[in-house]
């Protein structure tokens, strides 16, 4: 059990009220919110450290400087990846799927095919439909069993000799099934297949080893663990970083440059052009300490009663579809009432204090696969209480016998 209220006097945008209500927060699954001592990691790094990294000898420089490799040290043990050379710092998830997809998409040609699942978030779709429309290559998708999870078999049997990549999520973003990647990246590399996993939704709720996995990156956000926004990590096996091309050329990615030739640095440095977000990457430090304070399994029970208790009470609201029943899912709860507008009944929830997700939740195909155009989504963290799990559903049914009027 954990001390949910030590936790919530760590975050005073629970003290909030929105039109007369105390605030529930239940939209982690787009960003959690941010604790005090992440808050004040920042500071210090602005009113002590602020200095740019890697270039200078002074004092300030230095001290910035050590604070961002001491935390790819941390990132490092964290995943249990072999060497920092193997952690990129990005702005986020979105822009490390789309490194790699035009860096190691560099080598794809005509005719090669790219597998991704019915599930997946549009960051992990449009960056391999742009790379497509650029080298006339094809995604091939995943369907899904009626339970929400992923039809293995049909993954396996679109392997082809033209396969040159899968991308594929850890965690749906909506359905909250948790994809066995592990399996699926065993069989992609029997076919010699590299696999990319978007964690986005992972890296909050479970451990992460990506050695244990074996995928070949693995691609994660500061802001959906506790951290800064603006901030993302990409982990990529040494051997494949090295044979890719720069992302973005600028400076800190060089080794010498000439008008004739420009070589690269090393890694993880030739794909990490400009000045990073040495503030955020340092709060981010702060986010990695705060979760393993609390434990990241006692995170995940906790989260794992709510989501059993909101499911249960979900479940007893008249004409109510939840989307994702897969066994062992994470903690998020999608779902319509009826012909009840998923944007209507989100407002009304808003107006009783309530934050949840409504619309597609930038999984438009997924929501094709339902026939729906949205769905109202609510996600959970270490900081949300079983009460406040009574008071949403308890609204769920208000708003729905006011709407269906």
């Amino acid at each position: 059990m954990l001390d949910t209220q030590l936790i919530r006097s760590q975050y005073p945008i629970l003290n909030r009220t929105v039109d007369g209500h105390p605030l529930i927060y239940l939209d982690n699954a787009a960003t959690s919110l941010t604790p005090r001592v992440v808050v004040e990691a920042i500071n210090e790094m602005y009113n002590c450290h602020k200095a740019n990294v890697h270039r200078g000898v002074h004092t300030l420089s230095q001290e910035a400087t050590d604070r961002v490799e001491a935390t790819r040290e941390k990132i490092r043990r964290h995943i249990n990846a072999a060497s920092t050379a193997e952690i990129i710092y990005a702005q986020g998830t979105t822009e490390s799927i789309n490194l790699v997809a035009a860096s190691m998409g560099d080598t794809f040609q005509h005719g090669d095919e790219i597998i991704v699942t019915t599930m997946e978030h549009h960051s992990n779709i449009v960056p391999w439909q742009l790379l497509g429309d650029r080298k006339r290559i094809r995604l091939r998708v995943v369907p899904l069993n009626p339970d929400g999870s992923l039809n293995i078999n049909a993954y396996e049997e679109l392997f082809t000799e033209n396969t040159r990549f899968a991308a594929l999520a850890h965690v749906s973003n909506v359905l909250g099934t948790v994809n066995p990647v592990r399996q699926l990246t065993d069989i992609a590399h029997r076919h010699g297949v590299p696999v990319l996993i978007d964690g986005a939704q992972a890296a909050a709720h479970r451990t992460i080893d990506v050695a244990q996995l074996d995928c070949d990156f693995y691609a994660f956000s500061s802001h959906k663990m506790y951290g800064p926004t603006g901030v993302g990590v990409l982990y990529g096996k040494q051997r494949l970083l090295e044979r890719m091309p720069p992302y973005q050329g600028g400076g800190e990615m060089i080794g010498n440059v000439s008008f004739e030739k420009t070589t690269w640095a090393d890694l993880p440095f030739k794909f990490e052009a400009g000045t990073p977000d040495y503030v955020g990457i340092a709060a981010l430090s702060a986010a990695i300490d705060y979760i393993n304070q609390i434990g990241i399994d006692n995170i995940a029970a906790h989260e794992q009663n709510l989501l059993q208790a909101a499911t249960q009470g979900l479940q007893k609201i008249g004409d109510l579809r939840i989307f994702g029943t897969a066994e062992g899912k994470e903690a998020v709860v999608s779902f319509l009432v009826g012909n009840i507008s998923s944007y209507d009944m989100g407002m009304l929830l808003d107006r009783l204090g309530i934050a949840v997700r409504t619309g597609h939740h930038c999984a438009q195909p997924l929501m094709s696969h339902y026939d729906v155009a949205g769905m109202v989504r609510a996600s959970f963290a270490a900081y949300n209480t079983l009460e406040e799990v009574d008071t949403f559903v308890s609204a769920v049914n208000r708003v729905a016998n006011i709407l269906r009027r």
